[in-house]
């Protein structure tokens, strides 16, 4: 990287300055066996898999043992006494997560709710913005979403009796390409607008990384064809990119937690539903799944049989949220809050990922496209890859990660082995089969020397197994 600055330049001009907020994996807690040349036990590892799981915060396990303390203490009364002076009534316990959430998505705070996990989450807010009728019944969605999503549009069809072969369009990629094009998805929206129910895309792509452009795609069906319902899986984009779902004019949103926001293995998820859509007319309001979380608070424990639902996203709750999910949230979403909230990690994420990316094209390894990596038979390397995810230089279509497709002339198991190498070395990232690996640098804990070692661990292993195959 001739004249380009360095990882330790770098690093003193764009400090990361909430790491020490986190517990980092080092060499001896992951039992890595073999401690590569210049690391100890103790030394941190190259965690760049926030976009799977993100790492835990220090204050975390004493926000957990508090709840717990309370649970033992007081039993049923920390419901409504609380034995910590600063501790939330559990009745209550997910009400001061909506003001630290609400800035991060962009959005007001009765739009907002934290509850579930995020593919229920979906199929309960399809109960109420999939609303099909005789002519009006489509689903667009991408060919490549995650699995839950497409599983949840399926039955959707199903349940209203539509076979799926007939109302849902699942858009692909042009020939060649990794990923969708914004003017393709508003074309096939306007070839079918008279037919389409609702289109619900990802924020951000699980596979490729891509960011698809959330503002572009909800104003052109708000401002054009507004019965059509509109809805973004968000659980790649939440906490990694800017959002303002309230502003864009988004009906419907569903996201998880435990990616960039940091709240541990399975935690809970959260909701957006515009405010057009949360009042209430009368006895009229939005269909739901019910139950009685989501009750008026001054009627919950009357145990009434008529629903009453709070105005807002908190009427869709259904049932009192897990404590301990909650509060490791909310010591996440605080880390957020304290050091500049979304705007300003994003601006260093976006300087993070630009460095990550320089790294990579300058890898020896490192090809354009597929064609250019075969079209030489004599060429000295048998493993290269090519990044999927569209270029930084490209109007920023990507958040923290870069999805590298791995090609090889030897094996159809190189991904993998390459995989294993950068493990044993200390890079933490995780692979799709059948030969993509995800690097994602999150801007809470990671520095830019982790990215450059990280590469260069990248270039070793290829290094390694093209000697290997000779």
């Amino acid at each position: 990287m001739h004249n380009k600055p360095t990882w330790e330049e770098l690093d003193n001009k764009y400090p990361c300055t909430s790491r020490h907020e986190f517990n980092i994996p080092t060499f001896k807690s992951l039992a890595i066996p073999n401690i590569p040349k210049g690391k100890t036990e103790t030394s941190p590892v190259n965690y760049l898999c926030g976009n799977s799981l993100g790492l835990m915060p220090k204050t975390t396990r004493d926000s957990i043992n508090k709840e717990l303390d309370a649970w033992s203490d007081r039993g049923v009364e920390s419901h409504f006494r609380h034995p910590w002076n600063n501790g939330t009534p559990w009745v209550d316990v997910d009400l001061p997560v909506i003001p630290l959430m609400s800035p991060i998505v962009g959005a007001e705070q009765e739009e907002i709710a934290v509850l579930n996990s995020l593919t229920v989450n979906l199929n309960n807010l399809l109960v109420a913005f999939y609303r099909p009728s005789q002519h009006r019944y489509k689903i667009l969605f991408e060919s490549g979403a995650f699995p839950s999503d497409c599983y949840a549009f399926i039955n959707q069809c199903k349940n209203h009796g539509i076979d799926p072969e007939e109302g849902l369009i699942m858009m692909k990629p042009r020939d060649g390409e990794y990923t969708l094009r914004t003017e393709d998805i508003l074309q096939i929206i306007e070839e079918n607008h008279e037919s389409l129910a609702l289109v619900c895309f990802p924020g951000i792509q699980y596979y490729t990384g891509q960011l698809f452009d959330i503002e572009t795609i909800t104003k052109f069906i708000v401002n054009n064809y507004p019965e059509i319902s509109v809805g973004w899986d968000l659980a790649h984009a939440v906490g990694n990119v800017e959002l303002k779902l309230h502003e864009w004019g988004v009906d419907f949103a569903v996201w998880c937690s435990y990616k960039y926001l940091n709240s541990g293995p399975g935690g809970i998820g959260g909701i957006f539903i515009h405010i057009k859509h949360g009042k209430r007319s009368g006895d009229s309001y939005l269909n739901r799944h019910a139950g009685w979380w989501g009750n008026n608070k001054e009627q919950r424990f009357l145990m009434k049989e008529s629903f009453n639902p709070i105005p807002g996203a908190l009427g869709f709750r259904q049932s009192n949220p897990s404590v301990v999910d909650v509060v490791a949230l909310k010591s996440s979403l605080e880390i957020f809050k304290k050091y500049g909230g979304i705007t300003v990690l994003r601006q260093r994420s976006e300087i993070l990922t630009n460095y990550l990316e320089d790294l990579l094209k300058d890898s020896p390894y490192y090809f354009n496209d597929k064609e250019s990596f075969f079209a030489n038979e004599q060429t000295a390397t048998k493993i290269g890859f090519i990044i999927i995810t569209l270029s930084q230089n490209d109007k920023c279509l990507h958040g923290a990660q870069l999805s590298l497709l791995f090609l090889s002339k030897h094996s159809e198991h190189s991904m993998e082995s390459v995989f294993k190498i950068m493990n044993q070395n200390g890079v933490i990232a995780d692979e799709r089969k059948p030969n993509v690996i995800r690097l994602a640098p999150a801007p809470l804990y990671n520095t830019f020397k982790d990215v450059y070692e990280s590469v260069h661990i990248l270039n070793s292993a290829i290094e390694q197994l093209n000697t290997d195959f000779l």
